[in-house]
C-alpha cells in the first residue's frame, strides 16, 4: 500500500488567528476609566474640617502622623475614629519602635481651646516629641 502524497497547503494571508479584536478591551478600559474618574474625588475629599487661618506658611510634612479632630470632637487617625480615652494607647502603638515621634493636628476652629489642649496633653503623655498645628493660609482680601 502506497502512501498518497498530500497536496501542499496554501498559506492564506490575513487569517483570523493573526488579527486581534481590541474592541472588547477598549470597552472595558473605558468603563474602568469612568469608574476611577467618579471615585477619585471622593477619595481625596477626606474628612471635612474648617481649619483656623494663620499668616504662617508651612511646608508639607514628610513624615509624622496626622490627627484630624472634627467639630463633633471625633478624633480620626488615618481612616479610623479613635476615642479620646484610647488615644494615648493608640499613639504609643503607632510610634512603637519609631525614631521620630511627630504628630500634626488638624482641628476644627470651632472646637473649645480646652479640648485641643487635652489632645496635646495626651499626645505628650504618649511620648510624642514634636506636635504641629495645621492651619489654612489667610486669603489676600482678609489680610490687613
Amino acid at each position: 500500500m502506497a502512501l498518497k502524497a498530500r497536496p501542499p497547503y496554501k498559506r492564506r494571508l490575513g487569517t483570523s488567528l493573526s488579527e486581534i479584536n481590541v474592541t472588547p478591551f477598549v470597552d472595558v478600559m473605558l468603563v474602568l476609566l469612568v469608574i476611577f474618574m467618579v471615585t477619585a474625588p471622593m477619595i481625596q475629599s477626606g474628612i471635612s474640617v474648617n481649619l483656623p487661618q494663620a499668616e504662617t506658611e508651612s511646608t508639607p510634612a514628610e513624615e509624622g502622623l496626622t490627627l484630624t479632630i472634627t467639630k463633633d470632637k471625633y478624633i480620626h487617625i488615618e481612616n479610623s475614629v479613635i476615642n479620646q480615652f484610647l488615644l494615648e494607647q493608640k499613639l504609643k502603638e503607632y510610634f512603637y519602635g519609631k525614631e521620630k515621634k511627630i504628630v500634626f493636628i488638624r482641628a476644627d476652629e470651632s472646637l473649645p481651646y480646652g479640648f485641643v489642649m487635652r489632645i496635646l496633653y495626651i499626645s505628650k503623655k504618649a511620648g510624642v516629641e514634636i506636635t504641629g498645628l495645621i492651619t489654612r493660609p489667610i486669603e489676600p482680601e482678609e489680610k490687613k
